[in-house]
């Protein structure tokens, strides 16, 4: 069997490895020319759109989009609306996203950064939980049970 080929520039150019941050702005520091430099690495300033990342995400792991909504705790049909591109995350659900993906802390601050969202920030309590959930690999039910003992707002039940 092929390997399924990717479908567009943009599905691609998320399949390069990004440099993490510090590396970066040191190269562009050291760069002598701004413009070259903004133009050999526009990949990574220029993410995948947010479905695009998520499927692929899902495809390198070999995930079903429909088991990572259920894990997500997200609604099916809204789900589906963020895997197909209709509809664009908000904060929660792409967090709640990067639980149903299972991904680490350093892959869902990228996650958060894609959804055009800030970044989990361990000086905010429930910040705080929700890193230290993706750093012991618990669930959303876990986490969901840490933020009510800590009395914390429920991932999720800040939206209308």
């Amino acid at each position: 069997m092929q390997a399924k080929q990717p479908r567009s520039g943009q599905e691609k150019k998320s399949e390069k490895k990004s440099t993490p941050t510090g590396d970066f702005v040191e190269k562009l520091f050291k760069s002598s020319d701004p413009e070259e430099f903004i133009q050999d690495h526009a990949w990574e300033m220029d993410p995948p759109p947010f479905h695009i990342y998520i499927s692929n995400i899902c495809a390198t792991r070999g995930q079903v989009p429909e088991q990572v909504i259920k894990r997500s705790g997200i609604e099916r049909t809204y789900g589906h609306q963020l895997f197909n591109g209709t509809r664009n995350p908000s904060r929660e659900k792409a967090i709640q996203l990067a639980f149903g993906l299972e991904l680490d802390v350093e892959e869902t601050q990228r996650l958060l950064l894609i959804a055009q969202a800030s970044a989990l920030y361990p000086k905010l309590r429930r910040d705080a939980a929700i890193l230290y959930c993706l750093e012991h690999k618990k669930n959303i039910l876990e986490l969901q049970s840490m933020l009510q003992s800590l009395g914390l707002t429920l991932l999720g039940s800040r939206e209308k």
